[in-house]
């Protein structure tokens, strides 16, 4: 399919940034068949396809292919492309290379990640010229040669060129001149676009979010930290962006990897990347020393750290990624934020250098309508401009328009203002906004740190409490910044110390908009056992009606039915958890485990259908799990929870009649409009053991 015709806001970034842009889609077109990061892909776009003109992209894009076709190595066919770089004497290849030193030789030796081949011999002038070959590694275009050597025990394989898939250079001032042409909308737009997002679905906030991401690559000694459900996208940017960039996963931290080797003195990554972003950060489970936690907190601190009795400097700033597994409601009632990080991370000390918290939860799930089809940057080259910011210092810029008038402290006042600083960064790189738009990334830089203090509160009864308050200089109302989370569940975010057990129960209807409550009518008396007959062809029923009252009061709930298959019979498993999540009080969290049977013909799309509904209901107070009985005896239905109740079904969660799906439609809002099928239920008071 053609791709629709270049939007104004294409057309103007085409204008003013002639070849150094590439419409999107074509990466996400050549990724499919190329394991490599974007940055890579996108270097090559931007050389052949950085135009408009679609007879030029054809061809463009044409060239790109052949290009990874053949040079680029897929671990597969790496011995094909030995036996190409043997026959033919050299041969250029894309691949990853990763240097060591010989320590008893003396010289270095050249790992291919994908070629697989190691202890290549190379020139010490290209270590010289690109330092991190011995860190971390870097992608490049590689002339291999290949000659019998008179040695036997010398390397055959040689290395003749080594080129990085690196942009030259970035013209700051052109740059500069460049933005000046967009409005602030617009340019936000444009960095959507260069990280791969369609701008359109997002609000203002939510770019904001995303945006907030990149600030560790236009500031020095930056610590983030983004905890929320899985699926939204955290690492996306630390893994393809920038060349810049590390990630790495929080179980494989070590302290000679990181900072130094006291073995033999080799720095670690924190003295070659501009940014170390730890993914998978979050976890009970993970290994994690002590000594690296010290040493953590030093660096994020001070920026430094010791190699025996020297201390050195490093710049790298700290991204931590992880996955949170409940409800923001829950986490504020129960326990903090911060709880799914490792114990040893749950240190008030190192958390107190984290500089924003980013509230994943709001970051929409990665979808595919989010992608852009449109124009962006060739990611390396916004990655050049944005490290070549990190010489600039922002953080009073905020001075000439606000002040701040509350007592807050040196780490916190630190934190909003690097976070400030970057975000005028990235969004006004010529340092000049309007008052308004100061104030905007001003709030959210302090929204972000209070975020941080706030949680540690929770954990460190020696912190202080105080406001983040900003007014304009010179007079006018102070504005106390709060965060959403602090305005929506204000029962629970203001608990000090906390008290769940003397938190009022309010249900998720009553606490999604603070100022009014909402509140839907229940049955006051008690649940109790009984034999119900539901008539065929009658109305009126729901599942709140037949199951809420033996339901409230439960943390834990099992589904015995062997016909969640169908598409019609998931929806209305969807509409049970829907109905759990409504009267469950806000806070708290009700488990809900599915045990279901399948079959051959249906089970591949049973299984996507229920891995999207696990997916969706991770992060609420509803979080569903299943498994398939391939048992021939199952065929009870039930459904068993914690609190003592059993509820017998003959048909299940399928008591509804089939009709006619339209969002227009009452049956398709209101399971009360709709006809249902003759039924009968029985509720069972068990005992614990039971139960």
């Amino acid at each position: 399919m053609a791709p629709e015709a270049p939007s104004p806001l294409d057309q103007k970034i085409l204008e003013h940034f002639p070849g150094l842009v590439v419409r999107k889609d074509l990466t996400t077109e050549l990724k499919q068949n190329a394991v490599v990061p974007t940055y890579v892909l996108e270097y090559l776009l931007g050389q052949h396809c950085a135009t408009d003109d679609p007879a030029q992209i054809s061809e463009g894009l044409e060239s790109v292919r052949r290009i990874l076709a053949k040079h680029y190595v897929h671990r597969n066919q790496a011995e094909l492309v030995k036996s190409t770089i043997k026959e033919r004497g050299t041969h250029k290849v894309i691949d990853k290379l990763t240097v060591e030193l010989n320590e008893k030789g003396g010289f270095y030796e050249v790992e291919f990640t994908n070629l697989g081949l190691k202890k290549v011999p190379i020139d010490v002038d290209f270590i010289k010229r690109y330092p991190k070959l011995l860190v971390g590694g870097i992608w490049a275009i590689t002339d291999v040669e290949y000659e019998l050597p008179a040695d036997p025990k010398a390397s055959p394989w040689q290395i003749s060129s080594v080129k990085p898939i690196q942009v030259a250079g970035v013209d700051q001032e052109e740059f500069l001149a460049a933005r000046a042409k967009f409005s602030t909308d617009e340019w936000m737009d444009v960095l959507m676009q260069s990280v791969g997002f369609n701008p359109e679905p997002f609000t203002r906030r939510g770019k904001l979010l995303t945006l907030i991401r990149l600030i560790p690559f236009c500031e020095r000694n930056y610590n983030l930290l983004e905890l929320g459900p899985k699926g939204t996208g955290k690492s996306h940017v630390y893994a393809e962006f920038s060349p810049h960039g590390m990630l790495i996963s929080g179980s494989e931290v070590t302290a000679p990897k990181l900072f130094v080797s006291n073995a033999n003195g080799k720095i670690g990554l924190v003295g070659y990347w501009d940014c170390i972003c730890f993914d998978e950060f979050a976890g009970k489970d993970k290994k994690v020393d002590k000594t690296l936690v010290d040493i953590m907190k030093n660096y994020m601190a001070n920026r430094t750290f010791s190699r025996g009795i020297e201390q050195l400097t490093a710049e790298a700033s700290m991204v931590f990624m992880g996955n949170t597994q409940k409800s923001v409601a829950y986490m504020l009632k129960h326990s903090h934020f911060y709880e799914p990080l490792p114990d040893k991370y749950i240190d008030s000390a190192f958390l107190d250098r984290i500089h924003a918290f980013n509230p994943g939860w709001e970051v929409q799930p990665v979808r595919h309508e989010l992608f852009c089809t449109g124009y962006g940057f060739v990611v390396d080259y916004i990655a050049e401009v944005l490290k070549h910011l990190r010489t600039e210092d922002y953080t009073g810029l905020y001075k000439a328009h606000f002040e701040i008038s509350s007592e807050v402290s040196t780490r916190d006042q630190t934190g909003f203002e690097k976070t400030f600083s970057g975000l005028m960064k990235i969004i006004h790189p010529n340092g000049k906004a309007k008052p308004e738009e100061i104030a905007e990334l001003l709030e959210f830089a302090m929204e972000c740190r209070r975020r941080v203090r706030e949680q540690i509160l929770r954990i460190d009864d020696t912190f202080k409490a105080n406001d983040f308050a900003y007014q304009p200089v010179g007079g006018g109302p102070a504005v106390t910044v709060l965060t959403p989370e602090e305005q929506q569940y204000p029962a629970f975010a203001g608990l000090r110390p906390l008290n769940p057990e003397g938190a009022p129960e309010i249900t998720s209807a009553e606490a999604v908009i603070p100022t009014v409550a909402v509140s839907t009518p229940a049955n006051t008396e008690p649940a109790k056992e009984q034999h119900l007959v539901v008539p065929e062809n009658t109305k009126g029923w729901s599942y709140r009606r037949l199951f809420a009252d033996h339901l409230r009061g439960c943390s834990a709930i099992i589904i015995r039915d062997p016909y969640i298959r169908a598409f019609h019979q998931i929806r209305n498993l969807v509409e049970f958890l829907r109905m759990v999540n409504e009267i469950t009080p806000v806070g708290d969290e009700v488990t809900v485990h599915l045990i279901t049977g399948s079959d051959q013909e249906t089970m591949e799309k049973q299984v996507e259908n229920l891995g999207q509904v696990q997916d969706s209901f991770a992060g609420t107070c509803t979080p569903f799990s299943w498994e398939i009985d391939a048992s021939p005896n199952f065929h009870a239905r039930s459904i068993t929870a914690d609190n003592g109740w059993k509820i017998s079904l003959d048909r299940g969660l399928d008591i509804f009649q089939w009709f006619e799906f339209s969002a227009f439609k009452a049956e398709a809002a209101v399971q009360e409009a709709r006809m249902v099928k003759g039924c009968e239920l029985s509720f069972i008071r068990q005992s614990a053991t039971d139960s």
